[in-house]
């Protein structure tokens, strides 16, 4: 090796030792994180829903693209540049993550049906790339119900299709949630045939329908999930819900390999539904304590 050459490899390794302490003192995200969403904390696309996401231990807000209704496209704040970063600052601030955008207005509206769902998906992925957040959450819903209406299978597949590979060039992911059990929605999985949608796991359907959760686990495979909406109707808290076991299900999960957000939507104690604190605090801190200290 020539002289210079020599002391030019000395002095890039040299600078690589210089850095390796600032690399090694980034913390590394816990294998379980835990989430809650703005919807349902009643901060539908507001600011505050990061304070009061830090105020009960979250680590992150699952964040909705706005309202839908009859409109061509979500009342989506977010389009605007100025909105977006102070989004972005006020994550940054509170040290609390963007862990995914929720299409929610497809819990009443046909994503089967409606007309303008082309424009509505792509602004989804729109902001998703200008947020930098990897997940989008679209629930089927009672209107896209496929247990009830199998006649809507075709049409919901293809628009699947045709989103899935937009979302996967991007490196993206619309994590849709269904009324199928695990076998069923693998194979509508299979059927659309593309890494950009994967499954958006809720505990509630397995739990409400009296399937064994663990088994739907399973079946779905660590791959084919890409978020988990971590709670079941509202009833009772979490921790005393009598039909889940968390520290099992953390032993299903730790089997399968899966990391991830554990995102809070329900759970609510029935005889005080709107006591935010009280209900997402304590589904929080529970989930923690079994996900992260266990």
């Amino acid at each position: 090796m020539r002289r210079r050459d020599f002391l030019q490899s000395t002095a890039a390794g040299l600078a690589a030792l210089a850095v390796r302490p600032t690399l090694a003192a980034v913390p590394v995200a816990p294998r379980y994180q835990v989430g809650v969403c703005d919807w349902m904390i009643l901060k539908r696309q507001k600011l505050g829903a990061f304070g009061l996401a830090e105020e009960i231990g979250a680590d992150g807000v699952e964040v909705d693209m706005g309202s839908l209704g009859g409109r061509d496209t979500f009342e989506n704040a977010l389009a605007d540049p100025a909105v977006r970063e102070r989004f972005l600052q006020e994550s940054a601030d509170r040290g609390v993550a963007i862990c995914s955008l929720a299409m929610s207005g497809f819990y009443a509206q046909s994503f089967a049906e409606r007309p303008t769902v082309p424009r509505m998906v792509g602004d989804c992925l729109t902001t998703m790339k200008a947020m930098g957040v990897r997940v989008a959450f679209l629930p089927l819903g009672v209107l896209g119900d496929l247990v009830k209406r199998p006649e809507l299978r075709p049409a919901i597949v293809d628009r699947l299709k045709r989103f899935g590979p937009e979302a996967e060039a991007a490196g993206l992911v619309i994590g849709i949630e269904t009324a199928l059990d695990a076998a069923a929605e693998v194979e509508l999985l299979d059927e659309v045939g593309s890494a950009g949608v994967r499954s958006y796991f809720n505990f509630a359907n397995a739990l409400q329908a009296g399937r064994d959760l663990h088994q739907e686990l399973r079946t779905l495979g660590a791959d084919r999930i890409c978020q988990i909406h971590a709670s079941d109707e509202d009833r009772v808290w979490l921790e005393n819900n009598d039909r889940i076991d968390l520290p099992a299900v953390k032993q299903t999960l730790d089997a399968m390999d899966w990391s991830g957000w554990l995102v809070v939507e329900r759970s609510r104690d029935a005889s005080d539904a709107r006591n935010v604190r009280g209900n997402f605090g304590a589904n929080v801190a529970y989930l923690k304590r079994v996900f992260q200290t266990g």
